[in-house]
């Protein structure tokens, strides 16, 4: 859509999105008159949740009292909507169970509300920015999307789902897709967004979002060449939703040396050095500071070549909050054999080989780390639990620090820095500090999420703001579902009362 030569510039629309990752896309589904009811022949495995759903059956899900249908529902997600949502479309499947989902969706097109989707680039967002790995994520039918089976559109394509995984290819292409599937198109656009906020409309005296940005758009100049040139765009909304994600900025440690050329934030570098030759089994160690899936995900692709790896993080292994404890270890192998790595091979104060001279630190490497190593289960690994990077020098030697203020030094070919990332709030005043739980700190995923109401997720801050997906604090896409099903929600109540406010005044 090209937002400068279109009317709906000129119009003021009941909800304008920014992001158009699964978050966006999800809600942009529910926004357009797709409706969840319970199926007549729908039964859930949790009694309770069936009595109260079978209470208002006539109901659509978007017309019910979602706090009263949450009550007593427990899930790996703090929020709650979170957990009722990925309850109904995916009943009990913690435990690897594949019941059918009781609910049943009808189009419903008078039901809809005006909205526009915006994203830098294709529906997806930063799932297309993943093209290209080599490791396969989490079971395929957790990444899809309410009315395509994600199963069925990869048999389509002649795609076999082996161990029900995918790949993030796949599940981009499955997104940018399903826009098409669905009839979405017509509701997004590529564009940046350069600011957001309130402003005065003189005829009622009210406030509306206005939100600026800047869209690409090719020409062809006099010699018949192409070209691309900036074209900046406004568009006024009642209603905002942030569902960018937090992609867009690498967290940093902020200690010295970080910007060495042989540093990186992304595990995409190091599939590059990979391919390109520069890491081989060869190598000094790759040193992996994390303790995500995203540093899980580089473990396995070093482990799985050969290349000799120490992975620093500053959690216990057995700390409640590390994801790994968090994920069933059926469903998620791969991700379970990292954390036996994890346990099984940790540094102890006793390997050293050699001082360094001086009383500063020992040079850290009597555990073997070459690849023919039978001394351990997991050859080539070392985990560093409960340790802090120092510093990174030039001679790549990084400074390691663990518990009791010992340190460690240890030669490395690269460092990989996957800490978490931080969103590009740049468009909201302070850079939407405001909108956090603690208003003092930089928004975070993990740390300071958005502070919104529970369930409808509107900020505490900001009436007509809204916020979804890891923004307020949710990272896999089988629970950010649910933040589309309660702003849906909300959206549809404000739709009923505005309709009734009007026809009282006709009245």
């Amino acid at each position: 859509m090209d937002l400068y030569d279109k009317d709906v510039c000129g119009d003021i629309l009941p909800v304008v999105v920014i992001g158009n990752g699964p978050s966006g896309i999800c809600l942009s589904y529910l926004l357009s008159g797709y409706t969840p009811y319970l199926s007549p022949e729908g039964v859930h495995p949790n009694s309770m949740l069936q009595n109260k759903l079978d209470e208002n059956s006539h109901l659509s899900l978007l017309e019910q009292d979602l706090e009263y249908l949450c009550e007593g529902l427990e899930g790996r997600s703090s929020n709650p909507v979170a957990v009722l949502f990925d309850s109904l479309l995916l009943p009990d499947s913690d435990f690897g169970l594949d019941y059918a989902s009781p609910l049943l969706w009808r189009y419903e097109p008078e039901r809809a509300t005006p909205h526009l989707v915006l994203g830098k680039g294709p529906p997806g967002g930063a799932w297309h920015a993943m093209e290209g790995s080599m490791l396969t994520l989490s079971l395929a039918n957790w990444m899809e999307l309410p009315g395509l089976k994600l199963k069925d559109w990869m048999r389509e394509k002649r795609r076999n789902v082996r161990n029900d995984r995918a790949t993030p290819a796949e599940i981009a292409s499955y997104y940018q897709h399903y826009v098409t599937q669905m009839g979405l198109e017509r509701n997004f656009a590529s564009g940046t967004v350069t600011s957001v906020q309130r402003v005065d409309v003189e005829q009622t005296g009210s406030t509306v979002w206005k939100i600026q940005g800047v869209q690409k758009r090719a020409f062809v100049e006099e010699e018949s060449e192409e070209g691309i040139e900036e074209e900046h765009f406004s568009v006024f909304a009642e209603n905002v939703v942030l569902a960018t994600g937090t992609h867009d900025i690498p967290a940093r440690l902020g200690v010295e040396g970080e910007s060495l050329p042989f540093v990186s934030h992304s595990f995409w570098e190091l599939e590059a050095a990979i391919s390109d030759g520069r890491l081989d089994n060869t190598s000094d160690p790759v040193l992996v500071v994390g303790a995500g899936l995203t540093a899980a995900d580089a473990v396995l692709a070093t482990h799985h070549l050969s290349i000799p790896v120490y992975h620093a993080f500053r959690r216990s292994v057995s700390d409640p909050g590390l994801i790994f404890n968090q994920l069933p270890k059926m469903l998620y192998p791969e991700y379970h054999k990292v954390h036996q790595m994890m346990t099984q091979q940790q540094h102890r104060p006793g390997d050293v080989l050699s001082s360094t001279g001086s009383s500063e630190t020992p040079l850290m490497s009597s555990v073997d780390t070459s690849p023919d190593s039978q001394c351990c289960s997991y050859p080539g690994y070392t985990s560093f639990p409960k340790h802090r990077i120092l510093a990174i020098r030039p001679d790549r030697k990084c400074v390691l620090e663990g518990e009791g203020g010992r340190q460690t030094v240890m030669q490395v070919s690269m460092v990989l820095v996957l800490i978490g990332a931080h969103p590009n709030l740049s468009f909201l005043a302070e850079e939407g500090r405001h909108l956090g739980l603690d208003t003092q700190e930089p928004i975070s995923c993990r740390r300071n999420p958005l502070d919104v109401d529970p369930f409808t997720h509107e900020s505490a801050q900001e009436q007509g703001l809204y916020a979804m997906g890891p923004l307020v604090g949710e990272n896999f896409v089988r629970f950010l579902k649910g933040g589309a099903l309660a702003i849906a929600s909300n959206m549809a109540r404000k739709q009923r009362e505005k309709k009734l406010s009007a026809e009282a005044t006709v009245a």
